[in-house]
């Protein structure tokens, strides 16, 4: 064996043997996918990926993505070894335990060089969809000197399986990425067993089918790997290695099985595997001169990295690149300013989704980060502006994305432009199929990620589609999900006012559910010299209107129910029953206000009556169990939407007897 080849072995098997070691401390977790993917991983890292561990987030890194994030003992290994503050051998001796950031599944927001969440399969390498068009849509902006970085994603079987692959392979390949590699670890093995057992597709014949370059190698031999992946740069679509490799491979009775899969590989075999990779070191310890080769990479790293900075300080784009990666956070209520007020002074009668697109004119005249798109609905999320030209594999600087019939794909994409940095993206589709989204959009919030999700037809309203495209409990469902801010505005201005504080939150993902129907304007006077600083909604609930008479009741609304508790609070005031009307836009915000504006805005001594086309059901959170809640408890109808309103009871007329009723008790 060469020095090199001797050199090269031992650097895999670091990884292999901080793996096994870590599992079988925890008693839990999966050995065999870092153990296999262990040569492919040290190849990768020693020639071909760009990082720099003392900056980590350089941004013209390569992004490295673990999509089959339950091998996380991988990324964990790679990133002490490369020199990354963290983890230290003391977190990874505490792989899965409280404290550690080596948590069981790699998380962004707990260590530095995981670029994302990984863990639910196949989103990885879908995330890495999204941050290869962003890289593509900066390079078109900026150029090869300041941005010109690649994707890598290494994936496993369960990645490729899922539903979500095909959207993600389908997008790539039509808008031709060519900076994406994905480092497939094809050793044949599921928990359940063999692949045979539940597949026997043409993985490669499906990749080839959507436009991808495919190719393959020996994953345990450097030169095969290295040949792959030399193959896979030089072609200009994006790229899929299927490396051949031995899950576990190093543990001489369990290797090749699902046995090594999901579970320690017990003390007896760990001995053994120490005899088979020549490990004769304790748990836990590397020896200085292969952890020195490691770090050598590293350091690598850190002078590439100075270039660069030293090429884009003499470029002239320095500032423009940092404006953009800056986020839009400050400046999207400056930019909204002079279209609120302007149309303050005559508020228009419009669909929540036309009053969106209208909001969206000068929010992406103004702010170059923002990439819109839709999954095959754009005339009917009204997503698209003039200023968002389509982002094609001939135009990569566009800012509009036709995702096509991709809901999950479409978000998990966004998630991945948004981790990578220097754009915003938003995606537009019917709320009823958010559900189709729904693991990225919970992925959205659990990693930080301000997305902005427009999700229109937001209830009973948008009419003959009936029950099957009818949202009843999505709005509510959507509302339990932590560090994700539900909006559903009443009009016009509180429609551009959702979306200012939707663009304000760069750590929380937001979901903007909007009407079909036109919607009669709630706000105006008192707008016309709108800032940021009168920002509503901005409390999540606020008054809209005062109780004329003693007041008696509060009516709690939400986006078309809004004008419909204003006209019940009118016949109620007409019998001389004082009523409130409070718009609650956001209770994700009102729920943040301190005690003091909560007691105002629902005060005990009042009967609190919620009114939303939707599940009842965490409104009594509110109303309290002595309230009224006047909801949609069931599935909706075919019909115009002012014959359902008013069938299932979102009218003056049904509401005010039954608020007598309450009132009389």
């Amino acid at each position: 064996m060469s020095n090199d080849t001797a050199r090269f072995q031992s650097m895999a098997n670091t990884i292999r043997a901080l793996s096994m070691d870590a599992v079988q401390a925890a008693n839990i977790g999966h050995p065999g996918m870092p153990m296999g993917m262990a040569d492919v991983a040290t190849v990768l890292y020693s020639d071909y990926l760009k990082f720099d561990p003392a900056d980590p987030q350089w941004p013209d890194r390569d992004r490295f993505i673990l999509s089959a994030g339950h091998g996380s003992m991988l990324i964990y290994a790679l990133l002490h070894l490369t020199g990354y503050a963290q983890p230290t051998m003391d977190d990874i001796r505490n792989f899965r335990q409280l404290g550690s950031p080596c948590a069981g599944h790699p998380e962004n927001f707990l260590i530095d060089g995981v670029e994302c969440t990984t863990g639910p399969l196949g989103q990885g390498l879908a995330m890495g969809v999204g941050m290869a068009i962003a890289e593509r849509h900066l390079n078109a902006r900026f150029g090869d000197d300041v941005i010109n970085h690649r994707t890598w994603v290494m994936a496993g079987d369960g990645c490729l399986m899922e539903g979500i692959n095909h959207e993600a392979i389908g997008l790539a390949g039509h808008l031709k990425l060519g900076n994406l590699i994905v480092l497939w670890d094809d050793n044949n093995v599921t928990i359940d067993g063999s692949v045979e057992l539940s597949s026997s597709e043409d993985v490669r014949a499906r990749y080839r089918a959507t436009g991808w370059h495919v190719v393959d190698c020996d994953g345990h031999d450097a030169a095969s790997i290295r040949a792959a992946i030399d193959a896979a740069l030089a072609d200009a679509r994006p790229s899929i290695i299927a490396c051949k490799t031995i899950i576990g491979k190093g543990a001489p009775n369990k290797q090749g099985t699902s046995g090594v899969h999901g579970a320690p590989l017990g003390e007896d075999e760990i001995a053994a595997a120490r005899v088979e990779l020549n490990w004769p070191h304790a748990p836990f310890v590397v020896p200085d001169e292969i952890l020195a080769d490691w770090r050598a990479l590293g350091a690598r790293g850190t002078r590439a990295n100075a270039a660069w900075k030293a090429a884009l300080a003499a470029s002239g784009k320095k500032a423009a690149l940092e404006n953009q990666l800056m986020g839009v956070a400050d400046l999207a209520a400056p930019a909204l300013e002079d279209y609120i007020s302007g149309i303050a002074k005559d508020p228009p009668k419009i669909a929540s989704r036309v009053a969106s697109q209208k909001a969206l004119e000068p929010l992406t005249a103004k702010l170059p980060q923002l990439i819109g798109g839709s999954a095959d609905l754009t005339g009917s999320n009204n997503t698209k502006t003039p200023s968002t030209d389509a982002l094609t594999a001939g135009n990569y600087g566009g800012r509009y994305l036709y995702y096509g019939i991709r809901e999950f794909g479409m978000a998990a994409a966004m998630n991945g432009m948004m981790l990578h940095g220097g754009v915003v993206p938003y995606g537009g589709t019917f709320l009823i199929f958010s559900d189709y989204c729904r693991n990225a959009i919970r992925l959205s919030a659990l990693q930080k990620a301000g997305v902005v999700y427009v999700m229109t037809h937001d209830s009973i309203g948008l009419g003959e589609d009936g029950p099957t495209h009818q949202p009843v409990e999505q709005v509510m469902s959507l509302r339990l999900i932590p560090n994700l801010n539900v909006y559903r505005p009443s009009d016009a201005i509180e429609t551009a006012e959702c979306w200012a504080l939707a663009l304000q939150t760069p750590n929380t993902p937001s979901v903007l559910c909007l009407s079909r129907q036109n919607l009669p304007p709630v706000r105006g006077e008192g707008d016309e010299n709108w800032s940021a600083l009168s920002n509503r909604c901005a409390k999540g609930a606020y008054r809209v209107k005062s109780a004329s008479a003693a007041r008696k009741v509060v009516l709690l609304a939400t986006g078309s129910e809004v004008a419909v508790a204003l006209d019940t609070a009118a016949a109620l005031e007409a019998q001389g029953i004082g009523a409130d009307v409070v718009s609650v836009p956001c209770q994700e915000l009102f729920n943040q206000q301190d005690a003091a504006y909560k007691a105002d805005i629902l005060p005990a001594d009042a009967l609190k009556v919620s009114v939303e086309a939707g599940v009842t059901q965490g409104w009594e959170r509110y109303t309290g169990i002595d309230g009224l809640n006047i909801g949609l408890d069931r599935f909706g109808a075919s019909a115009p939407a002012a014959v359902l309103f008013e069938h299932f009871g979102f009218s003056a007329g049904k509401i005010v007897p039954q608020v007598i009723e309450k009132l009389s008790r």
